[in-house]
Order: structure tokens, then C-alpha cells, then sequence
């Protein structure tokens, strides 16, 4: 093992020759006559891809176009120059400020909450935290209902919770990184999104198809990076009042300060609470369930620029506790209910410090640190499911160049712990399973500034339950024009199951549950594999002088094993190996156009193909709808000299048919659910950076699932099943909320 590593850390004996660079500073003018460097202007040679941004000093370096030899010079309030090089190398600029007209215009241009790139060379769609406003998310999970990447469901009928999809595979394919560390993982995999305030996010990133080597082998789907807010960026105080009419209160609050000039704080603090009643179907249960918790996170940040030091530190403690099942007002004393309860306590403790050398920008190196201990207690019915998972992760990566800028690597090692203990069911079967893991990677990008880039990865991890084995990776783009842009991404994705964990709504039935044995080391099987690839196309286009793009994912998800759950028989579930195909086909075409200065559009079509081999034959995967259609519309007003104005926001979602198991409860749907829509709105009064209201609604056209748990009568027979949910078991709900930013 000790050799195969050695190899992957020290590729870095490729040589590759250097490129002749421009260099200089830019200026703009005081007022008193001087000059001073200045930072973030766009820097790039006039009608071609190959552009730089000037750093906080006003230093630049350019690399020689061979097609251009006028260089432009451009930033948000000074006039656009373009300069003619000819034979020189180092070229200081001097900045003109822009007349008030022109940037009185300039200002009414708003900034994307969802943004793409031309220039990344992986597929990544960058999520701002004005876009997680749009939706009524208090958390994570609620947060994606305004981006077509990634699809909402419910899972099922007892708690509530809402489940997320990317390319037609379940979250568990999904790497779930918070800050580029794994975490919603293991123990936390179902309602990990959900313990993630929405107000402490301040941007994610969602990779689709593989990601990098440099988070591990784990990603088969693709990658949801959570960036949370910063002492230093976030505002000194923040509160956000939130309630619904289902009697959902939810309260946070942000308190950061600087304690010197190099050290800052945070303390965030977020608390939930809904005891109402709601059982709008009159089946005897509650539709959606009791819930009370709180957050607590606090964060350091050091920054030390003149030795090119960041740090952070953090601790974060949860605890919620989920109440549900039958109403006790359904049933005499006499008769025994069903009902449920889930507690769960969980402790988070992250390390992080980065080096960039001053003197040397390209070269930095990065330590990661995390420790989690998660804890939940449950009852459904008369099943128990208890879980703790204790997980220590660790990360150093090193970044430099090769040559030139052009050729860059990165490097390090990882290594991971998790130890599991669960109580499972009702015989109370206790299981103890560790898993460690260590690994190393490499990984080499290329961008040649103008039309190419690839990112080519590789990393070898040593599992005492996997076993030992290699992770390509392999990330293409090509850039024949200015707005057009296509891409290309292969790799292999692997993951040790933990079939309970991850299946939680499985304990909302009746059902018998069986385990096929195949002598593997996760519960008797063996662990999942599968590759990734993928194709993108984006073109940009300019139509009625408003800007727009299109843009077509087509990604394959192939399973050389994958854990099979079945559904398919009614009163039983059973968990086995695959044995035949597995395999995933989506396709999305997504449009984004301004139609006009204040409305913005999104729209896009999906469709899946999923299917698997079951021991009944080759079927398309359950509650999945082959076809969806997403279209979202955003209006702001122009803010008035007090910075007081509207927003807007319409989403329309269309779910096509979705496969249903066989079961007595839904023969009357002859196998497949049928296609619905749902609306959503808000709309936004901002008074002033400091203070804005909120009102808005979700699933108004009141469409329901008119009896999610079958045979409900019955709750402790073997046919009752609160899992096959196709749509939203609540119907109409509105909700309001302020914002404070003191």
C-alpha cells in the first residue's frame, strides 16, 4: 500500500514548459491626487476566453494571447479601457471613474442567485443564499424546490421529511459535503439535510456526475458542497422570525463580532417548534408530525494576510425530537395506537487551517478536521431503531503548479473512521460495525486560458471492509466560442451501505423485513459500485438584447453492484445483492433567459430512465417519475433612493407518472400514480438593507395524496404502509417571516 501511495503523491515529476505572461498593476485615483492599486477588475484580451481578475493589491498577470493583442480593462464604476500591447511584458494601468449616468445604469443589472460557468472545467452549478430564500426553507432539505438540479420528494407519510434526488438516484449517491467535508453520512443520511439551518448558508455548489478524487470515492451521482456563513462576511447581527399555517415556528439568530483585527466569532443559534394537529384525510394520523429542537453553532476565524494564514474552528450541537402516528383523540384508551418517536442528539467539532505562501500565490497547503457523534433513539409502532455513529474524518491537501499556471496539481491524504452501533427492530438485534479507511490522491488540471481544460484524477484507498482500490476520475471542457461551451466527465464511485440508516421509512410499515444473505461484511452484502458519465452542452444567446443560454445533461449512472430494496411484494421488504443490470439515464434541457430587465425565467425539462434487475424481473425504480417539467419566474422592482423595493417568485412543478409497487391499497391506480402539478409563490417587501417581510405559499392549487397510509385501520398488521408516497400528503400552506440585519 505504502508504494501504490508513494506513486499517486509524487506524479508531479511532469515538466512542462512555460509561457510568456503580462504583468502589471492597476490603479484608480484619490482625491487627493494620488494613485492607489486596486482590486477585482476583470482583465481579459478583447474577443476571446482568457481572462484574470486583479488581486487586492492591483497586481496582474496575463498570459500572451496569440489571436488578440488589445487587452481590456474593466470594473463596476470606471470607464472600460482597451489597450494595445505590442512589445512589452509589464503594463501598469490607470483607471478613468465612470460618468453617474452610466453607472446609475449599470447598478439596474442584477446579479444570477443561480450561476454557471463557461470556464469551470466540471459541471457545477453555484447556488447563492438569495436564491435559498425564494422557497420557505428553514433548512437545507427545503432549499433546492427553486433549482432544477436537484429533485424534492416526500419519502414518507410519518415524519415528513423531505427527500432529495440528483440524475434519478436517491441521496445516498449524493456526497454531501459541508465546506468540502463529508457529512450528511451514515446515521444522519436521512435528516442530515434537515438539521442545516438555511440562514447559515451562504452559497452551495451542486456538481453533476463524479466529482473530485480530492473528497473521496464516495460520490457516484454527484456533489452538494454547503458553505456556511463566515464571522468575517456574515452581518454583525441577524435575526429571521419564521411561521406557517400549519403552526410552524422557527426562529434564528447571528450574532458575529471582530475580536482584533485578525480574529472574529459567531455564535448562530436556530430553534423550531410545531405541536399543532393536522389529519386533513381523516385517516387517524397525523400528517405531518410534532417537532421541537434547536441549534447551536459557534465559529472562529482567524486570517493573518501577511503570513497567508486562515483558520477556522468550530463546535455545533443539535438536538430534535419528532413526534408521530395516531391522534390520541382517534382511538379509546382501550385500544393500543400507533405511534413514533425520533430523538436525536448530535455533537459536530471542525478543524480547519489553510497556508498560501505570500510570496508564492499558486502554492498552498490545506488541513481538514472533523469529529461527529450522532445519536438517535426511535420507536415506530411497536419497531425500535436506535443508532449512534462516532466518525473522525481528516484532510491535507497541497496545490501548486507545474511550470506554469496552466498545469496545476493537487495532492494529500485522507483518512476516516465511523463506528456504528444500531438496535434494530423489535427483537432488538444489536449490530457493531467500524469501517476505516485511508487514501491518497492526485490530481492534475490543465487550462490552456483560451478554449481547453481537463481536471484527470486518481486515488488509492486502503478499506478495512472494502478492501483496497483505485478512483479515476476524469473532467473535460472544451470552449469553441465565447458562449458556448461543452463538457465531458467519466469516473467511478463506490460506498459501504448501511441499508437501516439509510431506509428509515421502512420502519413506517408493517411489513416483514429480510436480509438475503450474501456473506458480505454490510449486514451479509456486498457493497455498491457503479459508474458515472456524462455529457453537457451550454449555449449562450442573446435575444431581444436580453441574455440567455440553453443548456443539455445527459448522464449514465451504470451499477456493477448496488443493494437491491424490494418493494415489490406486498407485506414484505427484502434487501439482496443485484444480480443483473442497474442503471440510471437522465436528460435535462434547461433554458434561462431575462425577458426583461426586472424578470428572470428558468425552465427546464427531465427525464429518467431507472431500472434495476429485482428477483421479478428487470422493472423501472419505484416513485420515480420518468418525466418532470420545472419552470420558475423572478421579478425584482427597481429600488427606490432608500433601497426599498419587491420581489417576486413563481415555481410551477409538473411530476409525470410514477411506478407503484403492487399492493391491495393502490389497485385502483392499475400500477402507476397518476402526473400533477404544483404551485409556489412568495413575495418579498425589502424596506433597506437592514429590514424585509415575507409572505408566501407552497402547493396552492391544494393538490394531496388522498390516502398515503394504506390500510390504516390496521396499523399493526403486516399490509399497513405509510412509505408509497407519489405526492404531497399536506395541501395548501401559507407562511411569513421577517428579516432583521442589524
Amino acid at each position: 500500500m505504502k508504494i501504490k501511495l508513494s506513486i499517486i503523491l509524487l506524479f508531479s515529476f511532469y515538466i512542462f514548459s512555460g509561457q510568456e505572461m503580462v504583468k502589471g498593476k492597476v490603479y484608480i485615483p484619490l482625491n487627493d491626487g494620488n494613485y492607489q492599486g486596486v482590486g477585482g477588475v476583470n482583465i481579459f484580451w478583447k474577443s476571446t476566453s482568457i481572462g484574470v481578475v486583479s488581486d487586492d493589491d492591483g497586481s496582474y498577470s496575463i498570459p500572451i494571447s496569440t489571436e488578440t493583442k488589445e487587452l481590456v480593462f474593466k470594473i463596476l464604476g470606471y470607464k472600460e479601457d482597451i489597450v494595445e500591447i505590442i512589445d512589452s511584458l509589464n503594463y501598469d494601468h490607470f483607471l478613468t471613474e465612470q460618468s453617474d449616468e452610466l453607472d446609475e445604469v449599470i447598478l439596474l443589472k442584477r446579479k444570477n442567485t443561480i450561476q454557471k460557468s463557461y470556464f469551470k472545467t466540471m459541471n457545477i452549478v453555484s447556488v447563492s443564499s438569495d436564491e435559498l430564500l425564494k422557497a420557505a426553507c428553514c433548512n437545507v432539505s427545503e432549499s433546492f424546490e427553486t433549482n432544477p438540479s436537484i429533485d424534492v420528494s416526500f419519502s414518507n407519510a410519518i415524519t415528513g421529511v423531505k427527500e432529495v434526488k440528483m440524475l434519478g438516484l436517491e441521496s445516498p449517491y449524493l456526497l454531501i459535503t459541508e465546506e468540502n467535508i463529508p457529512m450528511v453520512r451514515g446515521a444522519s443520511q436521512v435528516f442530515g439535510l434537515s438539521f442545516i439551518p438555511g440562514s447559515w448558508v451562504e452559497s452551495m455548489q451542486v456538481t453533476k456526475g463524479v466529482g473530485s478524487v480530492v473528497n473521496g470515492f464516495e460520490s457516484i451521482s454527484g456533489q452538494v458542497n454547503i458553505e456556511l456563513n463566515k464571522p468575517i462576511s456574515d452581518v454583525p447581527t441577524y435575526i429571521n422570525i419564521f411561521r406557517n399555517s400549519m403552526g410552524r415556528n422557527e426562529l434564528n439568530f447571528h450574532f458575529n463580532r471582530m475580536v482584533n483585527e485578525k480574529l472574529s466569532t459567531g455564535l448562530f443559534i436556530h430553534a423550531d417548534h410545531r405541536k399543532e394537529k393536522h389529519d386533513s384525510n381523516n385517516d387517524g394520523f397525523l400528517d405531518i408530525p410534532h417537532v421541537e429542537g434547536y441549534n447551536i453553532f459557534n465559529r472562529w476565524q482567524l486570517t493573518d494576510l501577511e503570513k497567508g494564514v486562515v483558520s477556522f474552528f468550530g463546535i455545533k450541537f443539535m438536538k430534535n425530537e419528532k413526534e408521530g402516528g395516531e391522534r390520541f383523540d382517534t382511538n379509546s384508551l382501550s385500544n393500543k395506537l400507533w405511534l413514533s418517536e425520533i430523538k436525536t442528539e448530535r455533537f459536530d467539532a471542525t478543524f480547519k487551517l489553510g497556508y498560501v505562501n505570500p510570496n508564492i500565490p499558486y502554492q498552498s497547503l490545506g488541513f481538514q478536521m472533523a469529529y461527529s457523534d450522532h445519536d438517535q433513539n426511535s420507536f415506530f409502532g411497536i419497531r425500535n431503531y436506535d443508532i449512534t455513529h462516532r466518525s473522525l474524518y481528516s484532510n491535507i491537501i497541497y496545490n501548486s503548479i507545474i511550470g506554469n499556471t496552466m498545469n496545476k496539481i493537487k495532492t494529500g491524504i485522507n483518512l476516516t473512521y465511523d463506528d456504528y452501533e444500531e438496535l434494530i427492530d423489535l427483537d432488538k438485534n444489536k449490530t457493531e460495525r467500524i469501517d476505516r479507511s485511508i487514501g491518497g490522491f492526485f490530481e492534475y488540471s490543465y487550462d490552456n486560458t483560451t478554449n481547453f481544460s481537463l481536471t484527470a484524477g486518481l486515488r488509492y484507498d486502503s478499506h478495512n471492509n472494502l478492501g483496497s482500490f483505485f478512483t479515476p476520475r476524469l473532467h473535460l471542457r472544451f470552449q469553441p466560442k465565447e458562449k458556448t461551451v461543452m463538457r465531458f466527465s467519466l469516473g467511478s464511485g463506490r460506498k459501504s451501505s448501511n441499508i437501516y440508516a439509510e431506509n428509515q421509512e421502512i420502519f413506517s410499515t408493517g411489513r416483514k423485513i429480510k436480509v438475503i444473505n450474501s456473506n458480505g461484511k454490510f449486514y451479509g452484502l456486498n457493497p455498491e459500485k457503479a459508474l458515472n458519465y456524462g455529457l453537457s452542452f451550454r449555449q449562450g444567446f442573446n435575444l431581444n438584447s436580453n441574455d440567455g443560454d440553453v443548456t443539455f445533461d445527459y448522464y449514465v449512472t451504470d451499477f456493477q453492484n448496488q443493494i437491491v430494496v424490494d418493494w415489490e411484494t406486498e407485506g414484505e421488504l427484502s434487501f439482496y445483492n443485484l444480480n443483473g443490470k442497474s442503471y440510471a439515464r437522465s436528460f435535462q434541457l434547461e433554458i434561462d433567459y431575462q425577458l426583461t430587465r426586472k424578470i428572470k425565467m428558468k425552465t427546464a425539462y427531465k427525464n429518467y430512465q431507472v431500472n434495476k434487475q429485482y428477483n421479478s424481473g428487470l422493472k423501472q425504480n419505484p416513485l420515480t417519475p420518468k418525466n418532470r417539467f420545472f419552470i420558475n419566474l423572478d421579478y425584482s422592482s427597481d429600488p427606490n433612493d432608500k433601497g426599498a423595493f419587491w420581489k417576486f417568485d413563481f415555481t410551477l412543478n409538473n411530476v409525470g407518472k410514477q411506478r407503484l409497487p403492487e399492493h391491495g391499497g393502490l389497485s385502483n391506480f392499475l400500477g402507476f400514480s397518476p402526473s400533477y402539478t404544483l404551485f409556489n409563490s412568495q413575495v418579498t417587501k425589502v424596506f433597506s438593507e437592514k429590514f424585509e417581510i415575507y409572505l408566501g405559499g407552497e402547493n396552492l392549487g391544494n393538490y394531496t395524496q388522498k390516502n398515503p397510509i394504506l390500510d390504516s385501520e390496521n396499523p399493526f398488521g403486516t399490509s399497513f404502509d405509510g412509505t408509497l408516497i407519489y405526492s404531497p400528503i399536506v395541501g395548501s400552506m401559507i407562511y411569513a417571516g421577517i428579516r432583521l440585519k442589524l
